[in-house]
């Protein structure tokens, strides 16, 4: 039966469905591209997904027809009804919860490992990653992420130091994990189309360094890149011990933030930890 559903279109307009920005909503259609997207984490068929926010289930389709066992997470009730027509086309297959990604306890939804697939809603996309990236424990619950931003956002979470781009989220990504550009989509794949380029960053986690706290990279990262224009020694004074540690490290305080390395910030907050 999966293989006879009808088009997203079709399935849209009988559910009186239409984006809503509120949520940071944009309906992908391009079955091609969906099934494309649901290939970069590789084979998927009998492995647990999160998807978030599947809206009526483009990307859901694809990742089912993958073969993966899906737990979607959807807060916007009106989507719910499509979603359960895919629940029956797919028995067994589709799990879906109404509620706030933000407020759930994802790995608890899972017994083992399990990859994240998303086409992630905008105005949330960024406070997700950062969460998938900041947990203590390591190697994390998630065997991999595999998710849609804003194209700018895509290129500062891969910039390298130096670059205009690099910054905060590309330390928190690069520290230990390894992320890349998977795959770039068009604004027109969209309904409705955004006013941006969109891109897929696919993210897997990697050794982490020893002695270092991720609270305390992310408070190191968050007070240098704070004040971007500002020489190491202002945007940091206000961290006990910061400043020390430069220079105990052989790192000039009249350096700016972007100069650093990610092993340089590794290094600071391992001495601070």
């Amino acid at each position: 039966m999966s293989e006879a559903l009808p088009p997203m279109r079709e399935v849209i307009a009988r559910h009186g469905l239409s984006a809503n920005k509120a949520l940071g909503q944009n309906f992908l259609f391009d079955e091609q591209l969906l099934n494309r997207i649901a290939a970069i984490p590789g084979d998927i068929a009998g492995k647990d997904v999160l998807e978030i926010g599947p809206g009526p289930g483009g990307l859901t389709r694809a990742l089912l027809r993958a073969g993966a066992n899906v737990t979607a997470i959807e807060m916007d009730r009106r989507c719910l009804p499509a979603l359960a027509e895919l629940e029956a086309a797919f028995p067994g297959q589709l799990r879906v919860i109404e509620g706030d990604a933000t407020k759930i306890d994802q790995p608890g939804l899972f017994e083992g490992p399990f990859a994240v697939v998303a086409n992630l809603p905008y105005n949330v996309g960024t406070h997700l990653f950062t969460g998938w990236l900041s947990g203590a424990s390591w190697p994390p619950a998630w065997t991999s992420l595999t998710l849609m931003f804003q194209e700018e956002v895509a290129r500062r979470i891969v910039s390298e130091p130096g670059s205009s781009a690099y910054g905060r989220l590309a330390v928190l990504a690069q520290w230990r994990s390894k992320p890349r550009l998977a795959l770039k989509v068009h604004r027109s794949a969209f309904t409705p189309p955004p006013k941006v380029m969109s891109a897929i960053v696919h993210v897997e986690p990697s050794t982490a360094p020893a002695g270092v706290e991720a609270p305390m990279l992310e408070r190191v990262t968050e007070a240098a890149f704070g004040q971007r224009r500002k020489m190491l020694r202002q945007s940091l004074k206000g961290l006990p011990g910061a400043i020390a540690a430069l220079e105990n490290l052989g790192i000039d305080p009249q350096r700016r933030a972007e100069t650093l390395s990610i092993a340089e910030f590794v290094a600071v907050a391992k001495a601070l930890s």
